[in-house]
Protein backbone atom coordinates (compact mmCIF):
# COMPACT_ATOMS: atom_id res chain seq x y z
CA UNK A 1 0.00 0.00 0.00
CA UNK A 2 0.81 3.46 -0.69
CA UNK A 3 1.68 5.65 1.73
CA UNK A 4 0.09 9.04 2.29
CA UNK A 5 2.19 12.07 1.89
CA UNK A 6 2.03 15.01 4.48
CA UNK A 7 0.46 17.06 1.72
CA UNK A 8 -2.12 14.34 1.51
CA UNK A 9 -2.93 14.42 5.21
CA UNK A 10 -2.71 18.34 5.97
CA UNK A 11 -5.36 18.58 2.68
CA UNK A 12 -7.44 15.92 4.48
CA UNK A 13 -7.54 17.97 7.79
CA UNK A 14 -8.09 21.24 5.76
CA UNK A 15 -11.22 20.04 3.76
CA UNK A 16 -12.70 17.84 6.33
CA UNK A 17 -12.65 21.47 8.96
CA UNK A 18 -13.88 23.77 5.28
CA UNK A 19 -15.93 20.69 4.71
CA UNK A 20 -17.67 20.61 8.45
CA UNK A 21 -17.70 24.74 8.61
CA UNK A 22 -20.06 24.75 5.17
CA UNK A 23 -21.73 21.66 6.28
CA UNK A 24 -22.68 23.17 9.85
CA UNK A 25 -22.72 26.71 8.96
CA UNK A 26 -23.91 27.91 5.51
CA UNK A 27 -26.66 24.63 4.73
CA UNK A 28 -29.46 26.33 3.37
CA UNK A 29 -32.62 24.46 3.77
CA UNK A 30 -34.35 23.17 0.73
CA UNK A 31 -38.09 24.21 1.00
CA UNK A 32 -40.76 21.37 1.35
CA UNK A 33 -38.45 18.17 1.85
CA UNK A 34 -37.55 18.23 6.05
CA UNK A 35 -33.81 17.43 6.52
CA UNK A 36 -32.56 18.16 3.13
CA UNK A 37 -30.21 21.61 2.21
CA UNK A 38 -28.57 23.33 -0.37
CA UNK A 39 -24.58 22.35 0.53
CA UNK A 40 -21.76 24.10 -0.62
CA UNK A 41 -19.20 21.74 1.53
CA UNK A 42 -19.58 19.29 -1.89
CA UNK A 43 -17.84 21.32 -4.55
CA UNK A 44 -15.25 21.89 -2.01
CA UNK A 45 -14.83 17.77 -1.34
CA UNK A 46 -14.83 17.73 -5.26
CA UNK A 47 -12.16 20.05 -5.83
CA UNK A 48 -10.04 18.10 -2.83
CA UNK A 49 -11.03 14.98 -4.03
CA UNK A 50 -9.48 15.98 -7.61
CA UNK A 51 -6.17 17.22 -6.45
CA UNK A 52 -5.54 14.57 -3.20
CA UNK A 53 -7.74 10.87 -4.61
CA UNK A 54 -10.27 9.36 -3.65
CA UNK A 55 -8.56 7.85 -0.81
CA UNK A 56 -8.48 11.44 0.69
CA UNK A 57 -12.13 12.39 -0.60
CA UNK A 58 -13.81 9.69 1.42
CA UNK A 59 -12.22 10.30 4.35
CA UNK A 60 -12.36 14.27 4.23
CA UNK A 61 -16.15 13.19 3.28
CA UNK A 62 -16.81 10.72 6.36
CA UNK A 63 -14.56 13.05 9.30
CA UNK A 64 -16.36 16.28 7.50
CA UNK A 65 -20.06 14.63 7.88
CA UNK A 66 -19.47 12.89 10.82
CA UNK A 67 -18.62 16.37 12.37
CA UNK A 68 -21.30 18.16 11.50
CA UNK A 69 -23.98 15.46 12.82
CA UNK A 70 -21.77 15.10 16.08
CA UNK A 71 -22.45 19.46 16.50
CA UNK A 72 -26.32 18.47 16.49
CA UNK A 73 -26.30 15.51 18.36
CA UNK A 74 -25.58 12.12 17.29
CA UNK A 75 -24.19 10.74 13.81
CA UNK A 76 -26.71 9.74 10.84
CA UNK A 77 -24.52 7.01 9.44
CA UNK A 78 -26.23 6.20 6.27
CA UNK A 79 -25.75 9.98 5.40
CA UNK A 80 -22.08 9.50 6.98
CA UNK A 81 -21.22 6.80 4.46
CA UNK A 82 -23.12 8.84 1.50
CA UNK A 83 -20.98 11.62 2.32
CA UNK A 84 -17.63 9.67 2.09
CA UNK A 85 -18.81 7.71 -0.94
CA UNK A 86 -18.98 10.56 -2.79
CA UNK A 87 -15.72 12.31 -1.85
CA UNK A 88 -14.50 8.25 -3.19
CA UNK A 89 -16.13 8.06 -5.96
CA UNK A 90 -15.78 11.46 -7.04
CA UNK A 91 -11.75 11.19 -6.73
CA UNK A 92 -12.01 7.85 -8.66
CA UNK A 93 -13.53 9.42 -11.52
CA UNK A 94 -11.35 12.85 -11.77
CA UNK A 95 -8.38 10.41 -11.12
CA UNK A 96 -7.02 11.71 -14.54
CA UNK A 97 -7.20 15.72 -14.07
CA UNK A 98 -4.26 17.56 -13.38
CA UNK A 99 -5.16 20.80 -11.82
CA UNK A 100 -1.58 21.32 -10.63
CA UNK A 101 -0.78 21.46 -14.60
CA UNK A 102 -3.03 24.89 -14.66
CA UNK A 103 -4.95 22.91 -17.50
CA UNK A 104 -8.86 22.84 -16.54
CA UNK A 105 -10.78 23.44 -19.66
CA UNK A 106 -14.28 21.99 -21.01
CA UNK A 107 -12.88 18.82 -21.38
CA UNK A 108 -12.08 18.44 -17.32
CA UNK A 109 -15.54 20.98 -16.64
CA UNK A 110 -17.22 17.97 -18.17
CA UNK A 111 -14.85 15.10 -16.60
CA UNK A 112 -15.36 16.74 -13.29
CA UNK A 113 -19.30 17.26 -13.76
CA UNK A 114 -20.54 13.87 -15.33
CA UNK A 115 -17.64 12.44 -12.42
CA UNK A 116 -19.47 14.39 -9.76
CA UNK A 117 -23.37 13.84 -11.01
CA UNK A 118 -22.86 10.19 -11.16
CA UNK A 119 -21.23 10.16 -7.57
CA UNK A 120 -23.56 12.42 -5.85
CA UNK A 121 -26.46 9.90 -7.74
CA UNK A 122 -25.10 6.62 -6.49
CA UNK A 123 -24.26 8.31 -2.70
CA UNK A 124 -27.76 9.59 -2.58
CA UNK A 125 -30.34 8.35 -4.59
CA UNK A 126 -28.82 4.60 -4.00
CA UNK A 127 -26.54 4.15 -0.86
CA UNK A 128 -28.07 6.92 1.50
CA UNK A 129 -32.00 6.06 1.38
CA UNK A 130 -31.12 1.98 1.36
CA UNK A 131 -29.26 2.60 4.44
CA UNK A 132 -31.96 4.52 5.84
CA UNK A 133 -34.22 2.01 5.70
CA UNK A 134 -31.77 -1.02 6.42
CA UNK A 135 -29.92 0.95 9.22
CA UNK A 136 -33.20 3.04 11.17
CA UNK A 137 -36.21 1.47 9.34
CA UNK A 138 -37.12 4.80 8.05
CA UNK A 139 -40.06 4.87 5.70
CA UNK A 140 -38.92 4.31 2.21
CA UNK A 141 -41.17 6.65 0.03
CA UNK A 142 -40.23 9.36 2.46
CA UNK A 143 -36.23 8.68 2.42
CA UNK A 144 -35.83 8.00 -1.73
CA UNK A 145 -37.74 11.72 -1.74
CA UNK A 146 -34.82 13.10 0.35
CA UNK A 147 -32.37 11.29 -1.35
CA UNK A 148 -33.43 12.07 -4.53
CA UNK A 149 -33.72 16.11 -3.74
CA UNK A 150 -30.73 16.04 -2.12
CA UNK A 151 -28.72 14.06 -5.12
CA UNK A 152 -30.00 17.07 -7.70
CA UNK A 153 -29.78 19.81 -5.16
CA UNK A 154 -25.72 18.55 -4.42
CA UNK A 155 -24.70 18.20 -7.85
CA UNK A 156 -26.40 21.61 -8.90
CA UNK A 157 -24.61 23.17 -6.23
CA UNK A 158 -20.94 21.02 -6.52
CA UNK A 159 -21.02 21.79 -10.22
CA UNK A 160 -21.48 25.51 -9.76
CA UNK A 161 -19.18 25.82 -6.99
CA UNK A 162 -16.69 22.99 -7.79
CA UNK A 163 -16.49 24.06 -11.04
CA UNK A 164 -15.41 27.39 -10.16
CA UNK A 165 -13.29 26.43 -7.56
CA UNK A 166 -10.84 24.47 -9.71
CA UNK A 167 -11.05 27.16 -12.59
CA UNK A 168 -9.89 29.34 -10.43
CA UNK A 169 -7.30 27.04 -8.52
CA UNK A 170 -6.37 25.66 -12.30
CA UNK A 171 -5.45 30.10 -13.07
CA UNK A 172 -2.73 30.10 -10.16
CA UNK A 173 -1.20 27.10 -11.89
CA UNK A 174 1.70 27.65 -14.30
CA UNK A 175 0.82 26.02 -17.50
CA UNK A 176 2.94 23.66 -19.10
CA UNK A 177 5.33 24.55 -21.92
CA UNK A 178 4.49 28.32 -20.82
CA UNK A 179 7.65 29.13 -19.86
CA UNK A 180 10.77 29.54 -22.02
CA UNK A 181 14.56 28.79 -21.36
CA UNK A 182 16.34 32.53 -21.14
Amino acid sequence: MKKMSVKTVVAIGIGAALFFVLGRFVAIPVPFVPNTTFNLQYGVLGLFAAMFGPLAGMLIGFVGHTLIDLSWGSPWWSWIIASASFGLLTGFFTRKLDLESGEFGKKEIITFNVGQVVAHLIAWIVLAPTLDVLIYAENATKVFTQGAVAGVVNAVTTGIVGTVLMLAYSKTRTKRGSLDKD
